[in-house]
């Protein structure tokens, strides 16, 4: 897509329950997951992207976010820092739920935005957990990576984003 300055935080390692839902191969299994991407965009493009093998605590961010984090606390953090920042002029943030997602696309700057993404930041403690049985498999995070790419094309292209999308995959329905 022309991405090529690309950062990627994560301080997880790669284990056997990764490999149903993420794209990743056996041989990657241990690695930190910022150096099995790095790797794999690698070969995929020959684009290095910088790594940062630890959990995002709130360090200055410029560029478009995305934020596909797996509780509440980061996407509080990262917004803390994106909200109203005019060096951040895309926030998509990415949430799954087994065969179900729901993606934000903020312009941060945009007060009515800002607001009403805000109101859509809850505690950790209120997120459903699923067993692991209900977890989503990798057709799931493939719809919503192409997903997210489509709305960065829209945003670098200066179209409208919608501000919420809902997706759920057994019905095969996207509700803007």
């Amino acid at each position: 897509m022309g991405c090529s300055d690309i950062t990627v935080w994560d301080g997880d390692f790669l284990e056997e329950v990764n490999i149903p839902n993420q794209l990743c191969m056996l041989s990657m299994i241990g690695k930190s997951k910022v150096e099995a991407l790095a790797q794999l965009v690698y070969q995929l493009s020959q684009i290095k992207i910088k790594q940062i093998n630890k959990r995002y605590i709130g360090q200055n961010l410029e560029g478009a976010v995305l934020i596909t984090a797996d509780n509440m606390t980061a996407r509080q953090k990262v917004w803390k820092r994106a909200k109203l920042n005019p060096k951040i002029p895309l926030l998509i943030d990415a949430r799954m739920a087994a065969e179900f997602a729901r993606i934000y696309s903020i312009h941060p700057t945009n007060i009515e935005e800002a607001e009403f993404y805000q109101q859509n930041l809850y505690r950790s403690e209120e997120v459903e957990h699923l067993p692991c049985s209900a977890r989503s498999i990798i057709y799931c995070p493939m719809v919503v990576a192409g997903y997210i790419a489509l709305l960065v094309k829209k945003h670098a292209t200066n179209q409208q984003l919608p501000l919420e999308t809902l997706v759920d995959l057994p019905n095969f329905l996207v509700q803007t």
